[in-house]
């Protein structure tokens, strides 16, 4: 007897035996046994969900020779000829081969004569919507109103084909791709049955590479039982397949928890050797990432859907939600890069290294397994208190490092170091006072009492602000300093400034404002070198896109002729004829002369004057950021009461 695949040896007999598709099963045993039968009825869905096989159970329930039930005997003639497909009054249609009106014209001229055998004369018209439009129109009469022994079965997969008449002639029931468990389990119901050996793991990879069809599942566990030999194991279809070891992706995600970059790297070799295609591992990779966030908000939701139960819940008490999400984010973002790297590979590096470097603003700082250089090992985290009353005057502080410039917000438990200010050198009267290590808040704080701040207002009175001009601005620091007995003085620690100074930036630290200063240029074409573009493009009169187009492009040669002005790829399509003519005419107009500008798309070696600009606004932008560490104030806030400067709040004052 020759070899049946399994697709067809283990097609469902009966409603009950079905997997999934509850929500059709219900409405057609209920139509059945409370004989409210429909004339025409529409199954959708994708390939192997059981489109076809619902529609001839539905046949074979309707023609049953014990009666029209959902419960079909499978015993007399007319269910075991349906079940062998030579059932004369099932008229299966394959719309695929017979798309041509005539083909549809015969078919309806037979609607009109009785049954032969049955009690309906069946209709399956699979793959419907490959019918043309002439064919359409030939079945709408018919299928609006057939005779009352006649029931049609139409099965497609893309029901966005079919027109608007043929849907609302028929009964739409959309069956559903299947999950991988349900796959699995009747996989292992299936393989018992069939005395095949078989291994877990194994399956749970052919039902994934299903992708939600029983049909494709049952196909792959037979091409998985010829290359195993009469046996399913893991690793055989892995091969078969062609998939990467899941276990890889998990060892990255357990290095990604650890802040082990060496461990990640040769997870990546690893994986290297299957030759996978990365973008798959990406998704992967996201597709993990998305089971552990849901597990650490609601550990009662996790399946076991992909057999890696374990391993999610592992991996959701090792890492922080904050973390999971900033994986998921960078994985992403990564995944939609993939096609612009060189090689692939190096792409995934990149997205786990990325993983690696980066850390939500509130999260404490990840212990990288990397070897740093010893200058950073070395390097204090913080200036001793002890430092700010030195008995000699201290040199100036070498300025903070600009590696950190670029942060937007300081961690809570990672203060900002700043070097230590410049004390004044203390009188021999107060030499033993200074060389002392300032006293403690907690051992200044019980000195201010209600007592001694009457005897300090008795003594030392407040001068009271003089009345304002009308429209006059308030002085910036109007109340005089109070020195508490015992307390450090104001000229050893805190360095208070003088009555009614303005707080602003050095005089030596300010730089162009915000909106960079326009110079004089020369207005002879000679006496033009390429520097004075990025003056000149803003002072020939140009707005809106055509001075932004002018302020990308680089003056690149100067000759007794003319100019020639370069610009990118990405300008190409804006800097069109009518603008590259308004900025020549606007230079004719600045240089009171005839100018041959010539645009020319290529690499621009000379700065434009956006770039200009931008390099101006970070200049002073840091040099504000290197004032306030400088400032004596700033620093001794930060040492006495562990101030922090929110870095993203500093901007240079125009």
């Amino acid at each position: 007897m020759s070899y049946q695949v399994l697709a067809r040896k283990w097609r469902p007999a009966k409603f009950h035996e079905m997997v999934g598709q509850e929500h059709v099963l219900k409405a057609l045993v209920n139509a059945l046994d409370d004989d409210r039968l429909h004339h025409a009825y529409l199954f959708t869905g994708t390939r192997g969900v059981g489109k076809t096989s619902i529609a001839r159970l539905f046949a074979k329930s309707l023609n049953c020779e014990t009666g029209v039930s959902s419960t079909p005997c499978g015993e007399c003639s007319a269910c075991r000829e349906i079940a062998e497909g030579r059932f004369v009054d099932l008229i299966e249609v394959d719309a695929a081969s017979r798309t041509k009106v005539e083909d549809t014209r015969e078919l309806m001229e037979n609607v009109q004569y009785a049954p032969t055998h049955g009690r309906y004369k069946v209709y399956l018209i699979d793959e419907v919507h490959m019918l043309s439009t002439h064919s359409f129109n030939a079945l709408l009469k018919t299928l609006e109103e057939p005779p009352p022994h006649v029931k049609f079965l139409l099965a497609t997969t893309d029901p966005q084909k079919l027109p608007i008449t043929i849907l609302s002639r028929c009964l739409q029931f959309n069956l559903k791709n299947l999950i991988p468990e349900r796959i699995v389990n009747h996989l292992t119901h299936v393989l018992t049955q069939e005395s095949v050996g078989f291994e877990e793991p194994a399956l749970w990879l052919l039902a994934r590479s299903a992708d939600g069809s029983m049909r494709d599942a049952m196909s792959l566990t037979d091409q998985a039982i010829a290359f195993g030999a009469g046996e399913i194991n893991e690793a055989d279809v892995r091969a078969m397949l062609g998939t990467i070891d899941q276990r890889l992706v998990y060892q990255m995600l357990y290095c990604l928890a650890n802040g082990d970059a060496k461990g990640l790297m040769a997870a990546v070799t690893d994986l290297a050797q299957f030759s996978p295609d990365y973008n798959t591992v990406l998704g992967d990779l996201i597709s993990v990432l998305h089971r552990i966030a849901i597990a650490q908000t609601i550990p009662d939701a996790v399946d076991n859907s992909m057999g890696d139960k374990a391993q999610v819940t592992e991996l959701a008490s090792s890492l922080t939600a904050e973390d999971v999400q900033l994986y998921y984010q960078v994985a992403l973002m990564g995944r939609k890069d993939l096609p612009f790297v060189p090689d692939p590979r190096e792409g995934l590096e990149m997205v786990l290294l990325r993983m690696l470097a980066f850390r939500p603003a509130a999260a404490k700082p990840r212990q990288v397994n990397l070897q740093q250089p010893a200058a950073e090992q070395s390097q204090p985290t913080s200036t001793p208190v002890e430092n700010t009353a030195a008995p000699a005057p201290a040199p100036a502080p070498a300025p903070a490092p600009e590696a950190n410039t670029s942060q937007t917000s300081v961690p809570a438990d990672h203060p900002v170091s700043a070097p230590a200010p410049v004390a004044p050198a203390p009188d021999k009267a107060h030499a033993a006072e200074a060389a002392m290590p300032p006293p403690s808040y907690d051992e200044i704080a019980p000195q201010y009492d209600d007592s001694y701040l009457a005897a300090t207002e008795e003594a030392t009175p407040v001068k009271k602000p003089e009345p304002m001009a009308k429209g006059e601005d308030p002085p910036p620091w109007d109340i005089e300093p109070v020195s508490a007995p015992g307390d450090i003085s104001s000229d050893q620690a805190f360095a208070q400034p003088e009555q009614n100074t303005p707080l602003h930036l050095p005089p030596e630290t300010e730089v162009a404002k915000t909106n960079v200063e326009i110079k004089e240029c020369p207005r002879q074409l000679a006496q033009v070198q390429a520097e004075h573009w990025v003056h000149i493009s803003r002072s020939i009169g140009l707005s809106g896109m055509t001075e932004s187009l002018a302020t990308h492009l680089s003056l690149e040669q100067v000759s007794a002729a003319g100019l020639a002005l370069h610009y990118t790829p990405d300008q190409k399509t804006m800097l069109n004829d009518v603008q590259q003519q308004r900025i020549s005419d606007a230079l004719n107009d600045y240089f009171q002369a005839p100018v041959e500008v010539e645009f020319v798309q290529g690499i621009q070696q000379q700065e434009t004057p956006a770039q200009y600009i931008n390099r101006k606004r970070e200049e002073r932008h840091a040099l504000a950021l290197e004032s306030i560490r400088n400032d004596a104030t700033v620093q001794l806030l930060q040492q006495h009461f562990d101030a922090q400067i929110e870095l993203s709040s500093v901007t240079p004052i125009d």
